[in-house]
């Protein structure tokens, strides 16, 4: 028997936010982590020393035991030659979707970029074992549902600047069972 009837969600909207936030955050700490800090408080638009320092180390690590030789030749070939010109690549692009995520703003732009970013990051240590293989994943899945949910309309600026449409089905409160 197929009995297809509604069940409402409670506050999808707001979970969602609460998801966006939360990734965007993880993603904001790199403002502190990897950017360069006027008087150790103000973020400056430029990769830190220490990031521009530690990066080259991190990748030729990465690219060592790295099984997938595309991605091998890719990072020895191209990103650790120019590890400091992608040091400052990661450092803004995180910094950037971080604060997108976290302000609800520009939402699937700041997803699309930590999405591009999780996706080499993953390229790059998923032969490192299960743990790297389920971060990833997990962050990959989140970024994916921020994307197709209009995550920001909920607690953020997105809200206040986009015209009042449909909404999609995952943000709309219910779903159907079959």
């Amino acid at each position: 028997m197929n009995d297809a009837r509604p069940i409402p969600l409670r506050a999808p909207e707001q979970w969602l936010a609460v998801l966006r936030i939360a990734v965007g955050v993880w993603f904001a700490k790199s403002i502190f982590t990897k950017l360069t800090l006027l008087g150790g408080f103000v973020p400056m638009p430029i990769a830190s020393v220490r990031w521009v320092q530690l990066m080259p180390k991190l990748l030729e690590k990465y690219a060592a035991g790295n099984p997938l030789t595309s991605y091998q030749t890719f990072l020895e070939g191209t990103v650790i030659p120019h590890a400091s010109v992608f040091a400052q690549l990661t450092a803004l692009g995180e910094s950037a979707a971080g604060l997108l995520l976290v302000l609800g703003l520009l939402t699937e732009l700041g997803a699309a970029v930590a999405l591009l970013l999780v996706v080499c990051y993953y390229l790059a240590v998923f032969w490192q074992g299960a743990s790297q293989q389920g971060f990833h994943y997990v962050l990959a899945v989140s970024l994916i549902v921020i994307l197709g949910s209009s995550a920001g309309r909920r607690w953020g600026l997105d809200g206040w600047l986009a015209p009042r449409g449909p909404r999609p089905a995952a943000a709309q409160g219910t779903y159907t069972t079959s």
